[in-house]
């Protein structure tokens, strides 16, 4: 598999930060960043991983289905993640939830039609002190209300 130059510059710092032996630490960012370059995370990217840091593509493909942030499918330009566990639960997650599916016009681990937002309902982001959370590829906020959800989501569509 081909990455960028600068993706391939990442991976080597990155492999060289482990003792031998202990490259397996290297595997789920390894597959955060070539998921942000390729899109998702298939076959042959779990295969690459696996062969950069010497554990079997088995031992990848299992971290990537206990992991939520990796996804087999692509995930639209913003994707947006609701936390709906038990603090933000309590203090509207599941409104906000449903506030989302309602602007968006899609669901769970669902992609609008033109590609530029992905929703996803997610457990615990360790937020729960700020409840109810989101994030918006890497960017959390807190304390969010439908109202100011809803305001971040038209700032990124004007923002296209």
């Amino acid at each position: 598999m081909t990455f960028s130059p600068q993706l391939e510059e990442i991976f080597a710092k990155m492999l060289q930060q482990y003792p031998e032996g202990r490259t397996r630490s290297a595997v789920v960012p390894m597959l955060i960043y070539a998921q942000d370059e390729v899109g998702s995370v298939n076959r042959e990217l779990i295969e690459e991983v696996a062969r950069r840091c010497k554990v079997t593509p088995l031992q990848v493909d299992e971290v990537v289905g206990y992991y939520s942030m990796l996804h087999r499918k692509p995930m639209g330009k913003y994707h947006v993640q609701v936390c709906t566990n038990i603090s933000c639960l309590l203090v509207g997650g599941e409104e906000l939830y449903e506030s989302a599916k309602k602007k968006l016009g899609i669901g769970h681990k669902q992609v609008t039609a033109d590609g530029q937002f992905s929703l996803e309902e997610v457990e615990c982001m360790g937020a729960c002190s700020w409840a109810p959370a989101v994030e918006i590829n890497y960017d959390f906020h807190h304390f969010v209300t439908p109202e100011k959800l809803n305001q971040l989501i038209d700032s990124l569509k004007r923002a296209q």
